[in-house]
């Protein structure tokens, strides 16, 4: 997606931004609400409930994007399709009548196709992560988080491996793997550590050997 054109949108209107703090949800799935959201900075991750009670942990979105998917242009209040809570220590996010969006949307070229854009990514998402998950197992569907966190936090330092700047714990990633407890996920950590692809320092990951991770992988 080219985030000018969002950019240039925001850049362009006067739109109310709100600051939540670390832990704090913006909206809970099920609750009406009448708004549409665009992280401006910090860290948010969306989750929905099983039907048994459990967290199930969707993704991190970081940067400058859509948070709260947009639904019909007509009705003014929709039930939010999943929980929204800041991971960072704040979050800055711009707050938009969604109606009122819509309106833009319509009578703007760039944004109509910024919105697709946004649709289609989100569903070949979706669709690959369930694939992930049915393809790999408990173990490679670790390793896919693990990739996924690289790929979105990960920053090389010369002679020590690829650091995940963001602390993620092991419970976490049980939510986003559909793994019932975070001791089960301990295990699968510690036989990484054996095979040499990760280090735990300070509560931060380090991959030593990206391939190993790869390896565990169906992409």
């Amino acid at each position: 997606m080219d985030s000018k054109v969002l950019s240039d949108y925001l850049n362009d209107h006067s739109f109310p931004v709100i600051v939540k703090g670390k832990k704090k949800y913006l909206i809970y799935e099920g609750l009406q609400d009448k708004h549409v959201y665009i992280l401006k900075s910090g860290v948010i991750k969306t989750s929905v409930i099983s039907k048994d009670g459990r967290e199930f942990n969707i993704e991190y979105i970081n940067g400058l994007e859509i948070v709260s998917l947009l639904k019909d242009e007509y009705s003014q209040f929709i039930d939010a399709p999943f929980n929204i809570r800041v991971e960072s220590e704040k979050a800055e996010l711009y707050r938009i009548d969604r109606v009122e969006f819509w309106k833009h949307i319509n009578s703007n070229f760039d944004l109509q196709n910024y919105v697709k854009d946004y649709y289609r990514i989100r569903l070949l998402h979706s669709m690959k992560k369930m694939q992930q998950m049915l393809m790999n197992g408990k173990f490679g569907a670790v390793c896919t988080q693990i990739y996924e966190l690289y790929d979105m936090f990960g920053v090389e330092v010369e002679g020590k491996g690829i650091l995940i700047d963001f602390i993620v714990t092991n419970e976490e990633i049980a939510k986003f793997c559909g793994i019932a407890s975070a001791s089960s996920v301990n295990r699968m950590m510690q036989q990484l550590k054996e095979m040499g692809a990760i280090e735990v320092k300070n509560r931060h990951i380090w991959i030593k050997n990206l391939e190993i991770i790869k390896e565990n992988i169906i992409f």
